[in-house]
Order: C-alpha cells, then sequence, then structure tokens
C-alpha cells in the first residue's frame, strides 16, 4: 500500500490506517521517495564516512511566492492541514531524518501574511479565496543523536529559495534539493582568519549519473513485498514526519517546545549499485 505525503493531517487517523494495515498484513510505504535519489544517497554516503566529521546542525529553507502561482485549484493547499508545512515539508523533514535520525523535540512560530489569495492561472484565474492555514512556518528542532536544526516552511517569500546544509565537526555539506532526485552535493571546509572574506570553496562531491524517476519508492516497496523486509519510505517514518509537523503546529499554537512522541528505525541506505531497471518479479 504506498499513499502519498502527508501520511495524514492528524496523528490518530495515520495510525489507525497503519493499524489497520498491519492487521491485513500489508506493507505500507509513504512519499517522498526522492531520499532514493542519487542526490541525497550521496550526502548519506559523505555523512557516514565522516567526511565532515560529527554532525551537530543543519538548516533548511524552502520558500517561495506560493501554490497560487501555477495551481488553478489552490485552495485545499492554503486550508488547515496544509500549508508549506504540510505541502512542501516532508521533503525537508524527510531527508533531515535521513541524515540526522529522528527528531526528538520541536518549537515554532508561524503566520499568515494575508487572510485572501487570489488564482493567477486557469479558467478560475482571479477568484479570491480564504487562507486558513500557517503560510510561513520557522522551526527549530532538536534530534536524537544530539544535533540541531532550524527550518523554514514559507508561501510568502517573493524570493525562491532552497537551501539545505548540514555542518559537522569538519566541515559543511550542501545538499541538493530533496524536492528533486539529484542535484550537486558539495563541501566546505572551516575558514580560517585569512579566508573569512573570500569566497567559499566548495569541494565537489562526485554523484552518480543514475536516471530513474520518482516511482523508486513504489518499486522498492514492490520488492519487498516480493522478497521481504521493511520499504526504506515505510510508514513509520511517514507517521514520524507527520507527528513533527503535527508537533510543529502544536508549538506554534503554545509557544512552547513540543517533544515529538514518535520515532523511527534508523532508515537503511539503498546499496551501492542499486538497480530500478533490473527484474522485480
Amino acid at each position: 500500500m504506498w499513499t502519498e505525503k502527508p501520511l495524514g493531517i492528524d496523528r490518530e487517523s495515520a495510525q489507525t490506517f497503519l493499524d489497520e494495515a498491519a492487521r491485513a498484513g500489508l506493507l505500507v510505504g509513504v512519499a517522498p521517495d526522492t531520499a532514493y535519489g542519487p542526490g541525497l544517497q550521496t550526502a548519506r554516503r559523505v555523512i557516514e564516512r565522516g567526511d565532515i566529521g560529527t554532525p551537530l546542525s543543519a538548516q533548511t529553507v524552502i520558500q517561495y511566492p506560493g501554490p497560487q502561482m501555477f495551481h488553478p485549484n489552490p485552495e485545499f493547499l492554503f486550508a488547515t492541514g496544509a500549508g508549506p508545512l504540510f505541502d512542501i515539508g516532508p521533503y525537508d523533514l524527510t531527508a533531515l531524518v535521513h541524515l540526522l535520525g529522528p527528531f526528538a523535540s520541536v518549537a515554532a512560530v508561524g503566520s499568515r501574511s494575508r487572510a485572501t489569495r487570489t488564482i493567477q492561472v486557469g479558467e478560475r484565474a482571479g477568484t479570491e479565496f480564504p487562507v486558513t492555514a500557517y503560510t510561513h512556518v520557522g522551526a527549530i528542532a532538536n534530534f536524537a543523536s544530539g544535533a540541531v536544526a532550524q527550518s523554514v516552511f514559507s508561501f510568502d517569500s517573493p524570493l525562491s529559495t532552497i537551501l539545505f546544509e548540514v555542518t559537522g565537526t569538519e566541515g559543511t555539506l550542501s545538499v541538493p534539493d530533496p524536492n528533486r532526485l539529484s542535484g550537486p552535493v558539495r563541501i566546505t571546509r572551516p575558514a580560517t582568519m585569512d579566508s573569512l572574506d573570500q569566497d567559499i570553496e566548495w569541494i565537489d562531491v562526485p554523484v552518480a549519473d543514475e536516471t530513474f524517476s520518482r516511482g523508486a519508492g513504489v518499486l522498492d516497496l514492490a520488492r519487498c513485498i516480493r522478497n521481504g523486509g521493511t520499504p526504506m519510505a515505510s510508514g513509520s517514518l511517514g507517521y514520524h514526519v507527520l507527528d513533527v509537523m503535527v508537533s510543529t503546529e502544536e508549538a506554534i499554537e503554545t509557544g512552547r517546545m513540543v517533544e515529538v512522541a514518535s520515532t523511527t528505525d534508523v532508515i537503511p541506505q539503498l546499496p551501492e549499485g542499486w538497480d530500478p531497471y533490473e527484474s522485480t518479479l
């Protein structure tokens, strides 16, 4: 059983879904499966090799003016249970779990820049609709590993920005857009007094030139059904990411740090040379 991201919009219905699947003997896979791509897999290997030392922190940003720019029926993306946190948040949050492990606690602030938006494309262009979701979320998080992260999810920025960096004791890793399967992976080493005012010197990390698209998660799920095992984009991972998002909204509402009750196992990495084109059946 495969479902798109997010797994749900509340913990209770998502847990019921997973419980029913378990009773029926079904495996559950949850998008996004872009973590299967060579970009994030290469970044994971960089960290596991110790190329940046011990991971200490991460910062992620996904911001742009909002889906009313291109979606002909965008109302649902601005409704309760959506917004940038639930729409685009699963990409960064899933990638953070892959690279730093499960979340432990979150704090956050949120805002709505305006009460309505206007559709800009399609037959309904010019139609105004209400906004109930937070359209800008700033979050900070603690991980069970001891690492920390700060993240921005926004439909309010005129500037379209994608940023994903992990800093360790020996360097900083630039990670490709988690909404894509690949992209450049780069490392920079600690600056010296002589280099503080100079342009950052990045070291490119070779990324496998693998040409497969979204759907790798469904393929992995099918192989697990056939051969046994747990899909990498598992129901447990999907639930943990949902729990983080719900906890983030609770942190916004209460103004407090919220403990993330769920966890998930360390996510297995794809083996070198994993071939999506080999026979599954």
